[in-house]
């Protein structure tokens, strides 16, 4: 029995989590199911009882749950010795010492752990300029909301690759920022989609990220990808893991939603699961 707890997905049982707590029949479901399909959003409580439960989950969130945020994804990237930008990582900001600021080779990014679509990033020139930044911080943490990164600024020729990681399947775009202005490459922050520019790159890019994914079982996410233009040629580096990732890049809901269901498909097929009839035919 192939149980689904994503809203795209019937299985051969449905159940929706959202806003409500675990019980015991979801407890026997997951005991019952030979597979369990999980939604995307952040779940932690799932997660755990769903891995608890049943040998075969999808996706594989054991990274985003172990090494959660900004933060976490630099840890898990220096745990497997794999490239990406200088970075210095501070829990809180009582924890960034007095005098760091004057040792910093300007201009830094500076990132919130937990920001999203190019929210709660700044340029930083001068250690003025990060006191401002750390007093946003500050007030997040009365919050209970607490990280931040200081990294160094990559020349990366206004732009960053985009790999989707969909099981065994691997999609990926640039999104290039046309503002000079701007060092974040987000399309909510102005970027522009380039399917085509760079395929050499581009297939750097999303080696390094199989990389990743062989070392973590990742195997649903969007993961950004720097290439640092002070090398000859550009060098790949990881900046970060999107497990909640915008879709516009991959066509749109629909196309994304096809590009989905081929994936669970083939994860079903390659751990010899029942398919649903409902979703597969």
């Amino acid at each position: 029995m192939i149980l689904s707890y994503h809203p795209f997905f019937h299985g051969h049982k449905f159940c929706l989590c959202a806003a409500r707590e675990l019980n015991a029949n979801d407890q026997e479901l997951m005991r019952r199911a030979s597979g369990i399909i999980l939604p995307p959003g952040r779940l932690p409580h799932l997660y755990a009882q769903a891995v608890h439960s049943c040998k075969l989950v999808f996706p594989n969130y054991a990274s985003r749950y172990a090494y959660p945020g900004k933060i976490g994804d630099m840890l898990l990237f220096q745990k497997f010795g794999l490239p990406h930008p200088d970075t210095d990582c501070f829990s809180s900001v009582a924890q960034c010492p007095g005098d760091y600021w004057a040792s910093v080779k300007y201009p830094v990014i500076v990132k919130h752990s937990t920001g999203g679509e190019g929210r709660l990033v700044y340029v930083v020139h001068n250690p003025q300029v990060a006191k401002e930044v750390l007093s946003v911080f500050h007030g997040m943490e009365r919050s209970q909301v607490f990280g931040f990164l200081v990294q160094e600024l990559v020349p990366a020729d206004q732009r960053t690759l985009r790999v989707v990681i969909m099981h065994q399947s691997v999609y990926s775009y640039w999104r290039v920022q046309p503002d000079a202005g701007k060092v974040v490459h987000n399309l909510a922050q102005g970027g522009e989609v380039d399917h085509f520019s760079d395929p050499e790159l581009r297939e750097q890019g999303e080696n390094l990220v199989q990389r990743l994914c062989q070392r973590t079982g990742i195997n649903l996410a969007g993961i950004d990808v720097l290439f640092d233009c002070r090398a000859k040629p550009p060098k790949p580096l990881l900046l970060e893991i999107n497990y909640f990732f915008a879709v516009y890049g991959l066509g749109g809901f629909d196309a994304y939603h096809r590009k989905l269901k081929q994936a669970v498909k083939k994860w079903l097929l390659d751990n010899d699961l029942p398919l649903p009839v409902k979703d597969f035919g």
